[in-house]
């Protein structure tokens, strides 16, 4: 199935779907089936992983309908499956206030694997008006989706995470007084 023909989003509602991602392999083996559908030998290659292992995870993934067999061919007497994502893109819920979020968990664990040269970190610390956050929000989001209209599955992968929180009350910039 072209990416294309895929459904825009996938929201992660059940314990099991949420268990299914949360795992930082079954993450990566996602992202390698972002762009193009794969099977459990070249997902295995391109994860570092065993086959049978490879096999697991996409398993788990499959029963929790992250990811789908979207193509089917014989070699030598075995049916080889090609598994895609069930969807462009993957919801999770909101983890509540001091809950774990597995995404910037992953994004941090992505980011830290990841070359040095190349990289491009920046935090910065803002005071805005409610206005001002809510329309940088949306800009972001609207870059965001500008640049993945623009992926090429041919190209290497890049990773874009941006995360625009209030910090919790009584966190104060470096050096500020109390």
């Amino acid at each position: 199935m072209p990416a294309d023909e895929l459904p825009e989003t996938f929201h992660v509602t059940t314990h099991e779907q949420l268990r299914a991602v949360s795992n930082l392999t079954r993450h990566r083996i996602m992202a390698v089936l972002r762009f193009e559908p794969a099977t459990i030998t070249q997902i295995a290659e391109r994860v570092g992983l065993a086959k049978g292992s490879s096999s697991y995870h996409v398993r788990l993934l499959e029963r929790a309908g992250l990811v789908k067999v979207v193509r089917t061919r014989k070699v030598r007497g075995v049916t080889e499956r090609y598994y895609a994502m069930a969807a462009r893109s993957i919801v999770l819920p909101d983890p509540g206030e001091g809950g774990p979020d597995v995404l910037m968990r992953h994004a941090v664990a992505d980011l830290e694997a990841s070359p040095v040269e190349g990289r491009h970190v920046r935090m910065a610390h803002l005071r805005l008006t409610e206005e001002q956050f809510a329309e940088l929000g949306a800009r972001l989001q609207a870059l965001a989706d500008e640049y993945r209209e623009l992926s090429n599955p041919s190209l290497p992968d890049a990773s874009l995470v941006f995360a625009l929180f209030h910090p919790a009350r009584g966190q104060q910039a470096e050096g500020e007084a109390k």
